[in-house]
């Protein structure tokens, strides 16, 4: 356990006069008790303070404000002292009240009050030389932490960075778990940059990339968590930049909903939800938002993914609900809270003892922590040596032993706190021995006081026990036997015995059970004579738990549930039953009533729709409650749907509807299986259902119904809850077929030439209306379409032409005839198939001049059922006879071939063009075109040799790298340099020679150097030498090595 001050100061090592630490512990209770105590509290005691408290791998604080203010000192004196005379001697107690008789004092003019004025502002606008003659006139006595504070407020001017081409951007957002990278650019590309967050310099790892390319300087943050919501800088010299990442935390949902809480006043409730991150922030809402700041009254507490409201004691005016959200969730429970009534379980029952027996007053009440005091004929019972009081859980106990006679009398227990008590009698049994010189015959004296419900009848609480003790008379001293019925008892030892005295007879029943229960005999004989008595034990107990509980309905929030009554009363008539019920999954019951039901159906409320709840009850009499029923199978409050919307006529025939309509507005949880459609004459009362099974489309169509009739129609709405109300018409729909002409309803692209590929599926669907079902007839270039060529299919709505694959035959003008009766509608649609069109014809070199050839062919004789849209010219060399494109989609059937190669001979070739594409051949031309060499002369110019050679220079240097120990890592560099430079690699200027444990790869000037697996022994300082004729350079980093930590050891 520490005591802290602001986030990280522990105050245990303040301890002393000033501050003192007390620790406590409860045996009893077992709490611990941990006490703060400030001596003398001084202004710098005042912050926020915080109590943390660790045990094993949990761990809960608890925070709080100190404030420290100017004691005001008030003069409380004594009213009476005021009074006294202070030249009395021994008379000063006596009161003088001639004080009272001076003259009252003026009351002065109340002084203006002078606005307050602002010292900052002052001093801001103030010259400097004036801030000492400011600070004395209004009291400031640091002077040099003021104008510390005044040099903080002053705005300072942004410079013109030196430094960087491009800043950093004012702030970046990131998602949690997502990569993000800075960047700027600086105006030196070969400047060092350093990369600070928070002020810290950040190290080179896998999270932290830094890369350099350019002047472009970035730093990417892999995985980002809520760590790296911070401020970062780059720093190049002197000059810096700076931006802030925000991090953004994915939506936190819950998995566990909150419970809803039946208690009592006093009682601690807990609230707890699971959600499905740690560390997630939960907001709990009563009427406003619960800060643990504000409202002392609550607790807040975190373990893991557990998030829990806490109310240590209940009150009437925590009830509500309450509500948790996270920013991606929200669950809701309801607390109500009922004053703490205290039920009596067990009564305090009379009792009978002899002289020296030990009496023992017993009760049992509701509430456990409930205490109380025990009163004889009104004066409290006090403990002593033979009076023990005992308190054990719901029984308090008072224990007499070595009864004498002045123990008779009333006794009376009080429970603290409530106006109940609970009263018995204690008989002293006092025996009396007369001496009679003669035989008497025997005599049963029964006691019928006390538990004697009527004559001859005790009655005795299940598990409680029984001792009955019989005075018997008679001389010579007679023979006793207890019978149960006809078995007579005779044990003088276990659980049902009989003990004998002198002159009495006691019967004993240790731990009362229902078998214990019947009549029982008890017989006394002498020489004088017989005597007998009859009794009836009758053994009473808490009743068995009701039966067959189980929900017959539910609505939105509500439930009725019924059960039948225990087999078992308990021998006590029952005085009701109470309630409880919990959410499926939980292990929380909530009580649904405090005062006991006397019914067997009950109607649970304010429950949440679409959440399984499950119901137990409890069974009381007057002995107490029974063990709870089975819990009933899990039901869900839901509620039938709102009625379905917009329910239309689209379409009536002779013998048909067509009905259509939207989902209900309202669903609710419990979903929606489908639709049930009625229908009924106008006049009738009775609907007749028109689909034998749920419809789960919004449209139906109404079969066989008779012509001419005018016929209502409604559509309900089906769940689990049942049917929603009905979606009616306005008037009834009469059914009778309305005449409509043909109209092809022709799709806009196929108005125009309909073009496909030979080999390509054709498809066409071509709508139409018309009533009733019109006939459609497909033709062909003005005859009837053959079936075998093409597929049509017809449909009351369409018509569909079908071809599997097409060719060039099925080009043509396609009409469609629609025709009702002696109405029609005609639609043409012009198909064209085409393909690949053939090579052109006749290619041929017409002319040749200088370095240009003149090619012309005609046309192919095979469009391919397609305008030729161009042509593609290629030529080759004879050597080589490799082939180059000149032209692509040339027009015209003629081209000019220019810069070729003097000296070589050229031949052609022509692909033609369509839609479809090129030919699938070409044309090569007839002849080849020869271009004549001329005398030319090549004058080159004199070639210059640059020279190349530098001296090595690194333009990467090597970065510190700090690694883990057993993973292979790998450093590198980049460096100039002609001739070629030897690379030498050093560690710790030691060379390294031929050590399989280093590769060294030196790719056009990029060096690495991997070490494998590396250990505690590779880290030091390594570098990289650079040698050739001109020069050498030189490069250097640290490597430290890491040793891995096992998070679990820590």
């Amino acid at each position: 356990m520490k005591w802290l001050k602001g986030k990280w100061m522990d105050l245990g090592s303040k301890a002393g006069k000033h501050m003192q630490f007390k620790e406590t512990y409860d045996r009893n209770t077992k709490v611990y008790t941990y006490e703060m105590k400030i001596i003398k509290a001084v202004a710098g005691d005042a912050g926020g303070y915080r109590c943390e408290v660790s045990a094993k791998d949990k761990c809960d604080s608890s925070t709080f404000e100190v404030t420290v203010e100017v004691a005001q000192q008030e003069s409380q004196e004594d009213i009476l002292s005021a009074f006294k005379r202070s030249d009395a001697g021994e008379d000063e107690g006596d009161l003088d009240f001639s004080a009272l008789l001076k003259a009252t004092k003026k009351r002065k003019k109340p002084e203006k009050e002078e606005p307050e004025i602002d010292v900052w502002e002052l001093l801001k606008s103030a010259h400097p030389s004036e801030y000492e003659k400011i600070a004395f006139k209004y009291g400031i006595t640091d002077l040099r932490g003021m104008l510390k504070r005044l040099k903080k407020m002053k705005v300072v001017e942004p410079k013109i960075s030196e430094a960087f081409l491009k800043r950093l951007e004012s702030c970046y957002s990131v998602e949690k778990g997502k990569k993000i990278v800075l960047r700027c650019e600086v105006v030196d590309a070969d400047v060092q940059v350093k990369w600070l967050k928070n002020g810290q310099e950040i190290k080179p790892s896998a999270k932290y990339v830094m890369e350099s390319l350019g002047n472009v300087r970035t730093l990417t943050i892999n995985r980002t968590s809520l760590a790296d919501d911070a401020a970062y800088e780059c720093v190049v010299g002197d000059d810096k930049c700076f931006t802030e990442v925000f991090v953004k935390e994915p939506p936190i949902t819950i998995t566990k909903l909150m419970d809803d809480y039946h208690v009592v006043v006093g009682e601690r409730v807990e609230f707890e939800i699971e959600v499905s991150e740690e560390g997630a922030h939960v907001m709990f809402f009563e009427d406003v938002e619960l800060h643990k700041d504000k409202d002392t009254k609550f607790r807040f507490k975190k373990d893991g993914k557990k998030h829990m409201l806490i109310i240590p004691e209940a009150t009437l005016d925590d009830i509500g609900m309450y509500h948790a959200w996270t920013n991606g969730g929200h669950t809701k429970g309801e607390l109500e809270v009922e004053e703490k009534q205290l039920e009596v379980l067990q009564d305090i029952a009379d009792l009978t003892v002899r002289a020296t027996d030990q009496a023992v007053f017993k009760c049992e009440v509701s509430d456990d922590k409930v205490t109380g005091k025990w009163y004889k004929d009104g004066v409290e019972v006090l403990p002593s040596d033979r009076i023990k009081m005992s308190h054990i859980g719901r029984f308090h106990r008072l224990v007499i032993d070595d009864v004498k006679p002045e123990d008779a009398g009333d006794y009376t227990f009080i429970p603290d706190g409530y106006a109940l008590s609970l009263s018995a009698k204690l008989n002293f049994l006092e025996i009396k021995i007369d001496y009679v010189p003669r035989q008497d015959p025997p005599k049963i004296h029964l006691d019928t006081s006390g538990n004697m419900v009527s004559q001859n009848t005790i009655i005795v609480v299940a598990g409680n026990k029984l001792r009955l003790d019989v005075e018997i008379t008679g001389e010579p001293a007679p023979t006793v036997v207890w019978s149960k019925g006809d078995q007579p008892i005779t044990e003088a030892e276990g659980r049902v015995r009989v003990e004998s005295r002198k002159d009495l007879s006691c019967f004993v029943i240790e731990g009362a059970e229902r078998e214990d229960e019947g009549n029982y005999t008890i017989v006394v004989t002498n020489p004088a004579g017989e005597d007998k008595a009859v009794l009836f034990i009758k053994i009473v107990d808490v009743p068995d738990p009701p039966e067959n509980v189980k929900c017959t309905g539910v609505g939105e929030d509500t439930a009725t549930i019924i059960w039948d009554a225990p087999k078992f009363d308990g021998g006590a008539p029952l005085k009701g039953y109470l309630m409880e019920r919990k959410k499926k999954g939980s292990s929380r019951w909530t009580k649904l009533n405090f005062d006991v039901y006397d019914s067997t159906t009950y109607e649970a409320k304010r429950m949440i729709e679409g959440v399984l709840y499950e119901m137990r009850v409890f069974a009381v009499n007057s002995i107490g409650m029974s063990q709870p029923s089975l819990s009933s199978k899990p039901f869900m409050p839901i509620a039938p749907t709102s009625e379905p919307t917009r329910l239309s006529v689209h379409d009536v025939t002779d013998t048909t509807c067509s009905l259509k309509w939207l989902a209900p507005e309202k669903i609710g949880a419990g979903g929606l299986d489908g639709y049930t459609i009625e229908y009924c004459k106008e006049g009738d009362t009775e609907w007749v259902v028109a689909n034998q099974e749920l419809c789960e489309r919004q449209g139906y169509v109404v079969r066989n119904l008779p012509v001419g009739e005018k016929i209502n129609f409604r559509v309900v709405a089906v769940n689990i809850a049942g049917r929603s109300p009905p979606a009616t018409m306005a008037q009834p729909v009469t059914i009778r077929e309305i005449m409509e002409y043909p109209k092809i309803r022709l799709p806009r692209e196929l108005r125009t030439k309909y073009i496909r590929k030979v080999g390509e599926k054709i498809n066409l669907v071509i709508p139409f209306q018309g009533k009733p079902r019109p006939v459609a007839t497909w033709f062909k270039d003005g005859q009837p379409l053959d079936p075998k060529m093409v597929n049509v299919r017809n449909s009351n709505i369409d018509s569909i032409l079908f071809i599997r694959a097409a060719e060039r035959e099925h080009s043509g003008t396609y009409e469609l005839v629609l025709k009702i009766e002696n109405m029609e509608d005609r639609a043409t649609i012009n198909i064209r198939i085409i393909e690949k069109p053939g090579p052109p014809v006749n290619v041929r070199a017409t002319d040749v001049w200088g370095f240009n050839a003149a090619l012309e062919w005609n046309p192919p004789t095979d469009d391919g059922n397609c305008e030729i849209t161009g042509y593609t010219i290629q030529k080759a060399e004879m050597k080589t006879k490799e082939w180059y494109t000149v032209y692509e989609h040339n027009r015209r059937p003629n081209c000019t071939v220019s810069d070729l190669i003097m000296g070589n001979e050229y031949m052609f070739r022509v692909y033609s063009e369509n839609l479809c594409g090129l030919s699938e051949e070409p044309r090569h031309s007839k002849n080849t075109a020869v271009i004549a060499k001329t005398g030319l002369e090549l004058k080159q110019n004199p070639y210059k040799e640059k020279d190349v050679c530098c001296v090595p220079k690194f333009t990467q240097p090597l970065v510190d790298r700090s690694v883990v120990a057993g993973y292979s890592t790998a450093i590198s560099c980049s460096v100039k340099g002609f001739p070629r430079p030897k690379i030498i690699w050093m560690k710790n200027k030691m060379i390294i020679g031929g050590d399989p444990k280093y590769l060294m790869q030196n790719n056009q000037g990029v060096l690495t150097l991997n070490i494998r697996k590396p250990s505690t022994f590779d880290g030091g300082k390594y570098s990289c030498l650079a040698v050739n004729e001109l020069g050498q350079d030189e490069v250097e980093c640290k490597l430290e090595i890491r040793i891995p930590t096992d998070p679990d050891k820590q």
